[in-house]
């Protein structure tokens, strides 16, 4: 029994969530590995809208559980505002439904703060972040000073946490000119939610072990993008963890060698949400068109997205660095109407060519894209359910995307409801 793994092939917003949910009709579980609740996945099932940030997508399926793995960091507020936005629609979030990593780390009061303290300081250097702590939090996840999940298991260990954690946000603060945070404050808050998150925790590194051994079939949910990637993205305007395939081992528990496919999610144009390069960006009537007809705004945050044409660098760079089997190219049908298409097959950098993005924020602000002009085409892959139905030049766009991503595409999405979906290849059949 095959296990996947989905992770985005650009800077994320490709539409990780409607696969997913498809994906997870043929899976038992549902993983998330890393990031928080700055990401969103919106669902679109039966014309009711989901919107989720930290859940898995599969927790709107009946019969599937869904896993918040250790390479998370949990805002357990938020968690529970999500749980209970869910129930408001029928959907009942229980332990047969969710488990939570006992050593994943908590995103705290004070990490949301600080987040929002230092990018309004930053000012034109701000990196562009979604101000939910998910920065800091990994900061003190690697500095060994976190609080994590299992931690509201015994309270009486609290106290001493907090108060190490507190050395270095506080002087932090004493040094930007805010006030000190009350110890005693975040003590009360945390054994207030304490016995709303227990319910669901667990030794998720076990779980999983236990339901690869009985055949189940296990899909791992990535968040953002592989442009994101802490190492691999458009550093320093990226997130703060390893959005790459290979955190789907280490951010859940598993080894390497337990997965067998890897699956990119691929929009059929480039968006992005805040600061940093984008070679393809079209500040122009064509990206505000892409951006008009693609509803191009954050699930989270309610930013408009910065739109442009498909890059074929950056997600073969990704295809690369993600060990990316297939990709599941979604969103063709924005590109329903436009007389010509544009793709990106290269650069130029400094009078000369290059087929990468480089590592360097200053080569990669200067990078030009070279494009290539595509016939576009007249009718409508909107909700196209078989190659038969879409128009000849939209299939011969879809075989060029290919050709230059050197990776075939397996799933191909022409509408937000999940069943507007052509198969090419099933990622769960090894």
């Amino acid at each position: 029994m095959a296990n996947v793994v989905v992770v985005g092939s650009q800077w994320g917003d490709e539409g990780k969530g409607k696969i997913v949910d498809w994906l997870s009709e043929r899976a038992d579980i549902v993983v998330r590995f890393q990031g928080g609740h700055n990401a969103g996945h919106t669902l679109v099932i039966d014309g009711v809208t989901y919107k989720l940030s930290l859940l898995p997508s599969g927790v709107v399926r009946p019969g599937k559980l869904g896993v918040i793995g250790n390479g998370v960091v949990i805002d357990p507020w938020a968690l529970l505002e999500e749980i209970a936005r869910i129930g408001e629609q029928g959907i009942r979030i229980d332990r047969d439904r969710l488990r939570i990593a006992a050593n994943a780390t908590l995103i705290l009061p004070l990490h949301r703060n600080l987040d929002n303290i230092r990018e309004k300081a930053a000012g034109k250097g701000r990196i562009g972040t979604t101000g939910r702590g998910i920065g800091p939090a990994y900061e003190d996840k690697v500095g060994r000073r976190a609080i994590r999940v299992m931690d509201l298991q015994n309270l009486d260990t609290l106290p001493r946490k907090i108060a190490r954690i507190l050395t270095h946000h506080n002087a932090l603060r004493r040094g930007l000119g805010e006030p000190e945070i009350d110890g005693d404050e975040l003590l009360a808050a945390l054994e207030e939610v304490a016995p709303k998150i227990l319910p669901f925790v667990d030794s998720i590194w076990n779980l999983l072990d236990k339901a690869r051994r009985a055949g189940k079939r296990i899909l791992f949910e990535g968040a953002q993008g592989m442009l994101l990637d802490i190492d691999h993205g458009t550093y320093p305007f990226v997130t703060s963890s390893n959005t790459v395939a290979a955190q789907a081992a280490t951010g859940s528990g598993i080894g390497p060698g337990a997965i067998d496919y890897v699956l990119g999610i691929t929009k059929a144009y480039t968006t992005r949400v805040g600061m940093g390069p984008f070679p393809t960006e079209q500040d122009n009537e064509i990206g505000r068109t892409l951006g008009e007809k693609g509803h191009e705004f954050g699930t989270v945050t309610g930013r408009g997205r910065r739109c442009g044409w498909f890059d074929a660098v950056l997600v073969r760079q990704a295809i690369k660095t993600s060990g990316i089997d297939g990709v599941a190219l979604t969103k063709l049908d924005i590109l329903d109407g436009f007389p010509e298409i544009r793709v990106c097959t290269g650069y130029r950098l400094d009078g000369a060519d290059i087929d990468h993005l480089p590592a360097s924020e200053g080569a990669q602000a200067r990078v030009e894209a070279q494009y290539e002009t595509l016939e576009g085409w007249e009718g409508t892959t909107a909700g196209a359910r078989s190659w038969n139905d879409l128009p000849a030049q939209a299939v011969k766009y879809v075989r060029h995307v290919e050709e230059l991503i050197e990776a075939p595409v397996a799933l191909l999405s022409t509408s937000p409801e999940r069943n507007d979906t052509i198969l090419m290849k099933d990622p769960f059949e090894d």
